[in-house]
């Protein structure tokens, strides 16, 4: 294990192990009438593999004229994975993306040393029911001065696992001996899970740090029971499996391998360092969309969200 924020260094022995190494409860937002809730980065935890940065959006509805407007942004030093459990959006970016996201998709852009991006919906698309998650993982030393990349992969292509009371869709990475072509710029793995009452999930052995968000209904681990609002992070190399409780769940899995240390997080931005992080602010103040490091999306470049007073 290359780093873990949270693992003591002395791993105690018997009965004086957790099945569970941290609980995790969001952090809530009203953004009017639309509620985020927000489990990575918290105080226990800022990452769980290479996952910095989770957001539960909705369950909401929009009305003609009240959806999702987004204006264009920066982002480096991470990738977003945007994934829709209902509604759709339309991303937009300077690599000059025009991608439409819908139900059970995955966008994953690759932000490197910098791009900008909007999410909205347009007014075509609404009203619509809308309730998702974005998250981010941050990139390896390695990556962090790459190119920016988009990829949009369809819902019909991700791995489907179905039986024994269970479905489950590998969002990314490698588990139950399935894999997603998702590319992805480190180890990790996502999956949507649903349990019928009393199925249960493993954790997938393969992968180094793991964690499991709870979406709806119950999951048991251990003799304990949690609902829905909790993220659950397990400690490394231990065998144990998720079971529903008696009206069943819905949940998301998580996790990968963890990446060379700590990463700094401002904003939009994410670094393993704060002079990259003052580089990339000073960049988006200037605004030189022509010659500077960041440009605007394509079709969307009349406005956009200005560096924050702190």
């Amino acid at each position: 294990m290359s780093w873990n924020p949270s693992l003591d260094p002395v791993v105690p022995e018997g009965a004086a192990i957790d099945a569970i190494e941290t609980v995790i409860v969001p952090r809530a937002r009203d953004l009017g009438g639309f509620e985020v809730r927000r489990a990575l980065p918290s105080a226990k935890r800022q990452m769980v593999g290479p996952f910095i940065f989770f957001d539960e959006m909705g369950p909401a509805e929009f009305l003609t004229g009240k959806g999702l407007d987004v204006r264009p942004h920066p982002h480096i030093g991470l990738a977003t994975v945007t994934y829709l459990f209902r509604g759709r959006i339309h991303h937009r970016d300077s690599l000059g993306t025009d991608q439409w996201i819908e139900a059970g998709a995955v966008n994953l852009m690759t932000a490197g040393q910098g791009i900008t991006h909007s999410e909205r919906m347009d007014q075509g698309a609404l009203p619509q029911s809308m309730w998702g998650l974005q998250t981010w993982l941050a990139l390896p030393l390695d990556k962090e001065d790459g190119g920016a990349a988009f990829g949009h992969t369809r819902a019909e292509e991700l791995p489907l696992l179905d039986g024994e009371g269970k479905t489950v869709r590998l969002i990314l990475g490698r588990a139950w001996g399935a894999e997603s072509p998702v590319v992805t710029p480190s180890e990790t793995f996502y999956a949507d899970v649903t349990l019928a009452p009393g199925a249960q999930v493993p954790l997938p052995a393969e992968q180094e740090d793991r964690g499991a968000y709870v979406l709806g209904g119950s999951v048991e681990v251990a003799g304990e029971r949690f609902d829905a609002g909790r993220m659950l992070v397990f400690r490394p190399g231990d065998a144990l499996a998720l079971r529903a409780g008696p009206e069943g769940a819905r949940l998301v899995m998580l996790g990968g391998a963890t990446l060379e240390g700590p990463r700094h997080i401002w904003w939009n931005f994410v670094a393993s360092s704060k002079e990259r992080i003052e580089a990339a602010k000073e960049a988006w103040r200037q605004g030189d969309w022509r010659e500077g490091r960041f440009a605007l999306p394509p079709g969307d470049d009349a406005e956009y969200i200005p560096l924050p007073d702190k």
